[in-house]
């Protein structure tokens, strides 16, 4: 592998440049693509109202269970009101979430082809293929740097 920007050759990928210190990425590894909004809102859904269940049920518990007895420690009352506290903090996240959710389904316009005179088609885009896709050399535009000029000595 050749270094891209100083042209130095015999290098590893995934290391460092022995010459300049550029980090040489492996083009042969597929690039993870970025999860869509959609997915991260879904989780965002799940995780608030499991929180909002779990934190509910434990301060009920600890109301109902050690709240009213003789000697119960102050923290006691001082936990169970931050469990309250932390779910209804998880529910104004999730109504946020839901909100969220609703504007993104809303905004998102209908992906149209158009043409040169801006008239749209009215069909949709076809979806693009990356299958075949050849990543750039990493020796373009560096062979300049492969064969110094040797000065004459006189």
């Amino acid at each position: 592998m050749f270094c891209p920007k100083c042209g130095k050759s015999e290098q590893s990928p995934e290391t460092y440049c022995r010459q300049c210190g550029i980090f040489l990425p492996d083009l042969s590894k597929p690039v993870k693509l970025p999860l869509p909004p959609e997915e991260h809102i879904k989780a965002n859904i799940v995780l608030s109202s499991m929180t909002i269940v779990a934190s509910f049920t434990l301060a009920i518990l600890l109301w109902s269970m050690l709240a009213f007895r003789e000697n119960t420690h102050p923290l006691i009352y001082v936990t169970a009101g931050l469990l309250f506290a932390m779910g209804i903090w998880h529910i104004q996240t999730l109504w946020r979430t839901l909100l969220l959710r609703k504007h993104l389904k809303k905004s998102k316009p209908p992906q149209e082809s158009v043409l040169e005179d801006g008239s749209a088609t009215g069909k949709l885009l076809e979806q693009a293929d990356f299958e075949n896709v050849v990543p750039p050399s990493v020796i373009d535009h560096t062979t300049k740097h492969l064969a110094e000029p040797q000065k004459r000595s006189s």
